[in-house]
């Protein structure tokens, strides 16, 4: 091959790359400054994907009981990233555990409170309404009227069925010293 060709090739590579209009654009990605940018991005992809990972461990171990089902949740937003944080909103339980609990209290007090109601208050065992004295310990339930003969609560001072007084006259507070 002759010596010219080659200087030929040669300057014909070196105007066609100098006259190249995207050759700035090339030169950009080829920069510092765009690998500094690439890093930042990927750091605030991996920040962004460990941070819905964990808002989801900590929201999860707020409302989530059984352990495996934790871990679940917790691997959800740890492969999904943001889609993962997503998903677990949706299926997330409704109430906290904390609230969960304290409903299910506040339903056995009164359930309590109201089973109370039917027993006696000496012995605890099952009474009815109508009843004067407790069949199993004979503690006095309550009084009956002395106009009508009805039971009456130990609370009431008049008698709702025939209006008597129950406890007779009441006196004024400065008269009973």
């Amino acid at each position: 091959m002759p010596h010219w060709t080659i200087a030929a090739a040669t300057t014909t590579t070196t105007t066609s790359s100098s006259s190249n209009p995207f050759n700035s654009v090339t030169d950009f990605f080829k920069s510092p400054t765009f690998q500094f940018v690439t890093y930042m991005g990927v750091f605030f992809v991996i920040a962004l994907w460990l941070a819905c990972a964990y808002w989801v461990f900590k929201d999860a171990r707020r409302r989530v009981e059984d352990p495996i089902i934790l871990v679940v949740c917790v691997l959800t937003g740890l492969v999904f990233g943001p889609l993962g944080l997503f998903i677990y909103t949706i299926v997330r339980p409704a109430e906290l555990i904390v609230d969960k609990r304290e409903r299910e209290m506040e339903m056995e007090m009164m359930a309590q409170r109201l089973g109370d109601a039917a027993r006696c208050s000496f012995c605890k065992t099952p009474v009815r309404d109508d009843y004067l004295v407790c069949p199993t310990c004979g503690h006095r339930l309550r009084s009956t009227c002395n106009s009508c003969g009805k039971p009456l609560e130990p609370s009431w001072r008049l008698c709702p069925y025939c209006e008597a007084d129950v406890l007779g006259p009441m006196t004024p507070a400065y008269d009973r010293a």
